[in-house]
């Protein structure tokens, strides 16, 4: 007989469990996940407007594995700091200007994002069904893409945002997405090895 009981029950992949643990270890892992966001940001393709980075792959791992709540403020803290002049963007970059250039947009989407595939990742489409946490993934660079192209289409028309803010970020896109869901079917294989 299947048991339909506890239909509000909690999420069963929750990593971190950030929710249950202590203030101080949820600062220490608020403080990690900018760190981990920041160094996602050195690693990048130089190109105009946009560069391609992996800080669409950091921010969507934060979501899946800090969950929506922790994700998104991991993901608002860490442009707070870049906002606040620490070198944490793409190459090491810093300020308000870039939150009202080609990249505010993009930059402006990351949280949504992070919130977007935690809140998913709860849900299931995480580690434990990786084709879901791909799916979960690429859902999550498609709507940092769709939203920073809309910004970037009131600057330099809806064309030229495509042709340079979206088009080249499709083939990127797919293949953070798919080392996102590696990357949580890794994390679900060790809960699972450190539970038996």
């Amino acid at each position: 007989m299947t048991n339909f009981a506890h239909p509000t029950r909690k999420p069963s992949f929750s990593p971190f469990r950030l929710d249950g643990r202590s203030l101080a270890w949820q600062v220490v892992a608020v403080a990690l996940g900018t760190l981990f966001l920041a160094l996602s940001s050195y690693i990048e393709v130089p190109m105009v407007p946009v560069p391609v980075t992996m800080q669409t792959f950091a921010v969507t791992l934060v979501g899946a594995l800090y969950g929506w709540r922790f994700g998104a403020l991991t993901i608002a803290a860490w442009l707070v700091e870049a906002a606040a002049g620490f070198p944490v963007l793409a190459g090491g970059a810093a300020g308000m200007q870039h939150f009202v250039g080609p990249t505010g947009g993009y930059l402006f989407s990351f949280p949504v994002v992070g919130a977007l595939v935690g809140w998913l990742a709860e849900r299931g489409w995480n580690g434990n069904r990786v084709m879901l946490a791909f799916a979960a993934m690429l859902l999550g660079n498609l709507l940092c893409l769709v939203l920073g192209t809309a910004w970037l289409a009131v600057i330099i028309g809806a064309g030229k945002a495509i042709t340079f803010g979206f088009l080249p970020f499709i083939v990127g896109g797919l293949l953070k997405s798919a080392l996102g869901a590696a990357t949580l079917k890794l994390f679900s294989g060790t809960k699972a090895a450190g539970a038996s």
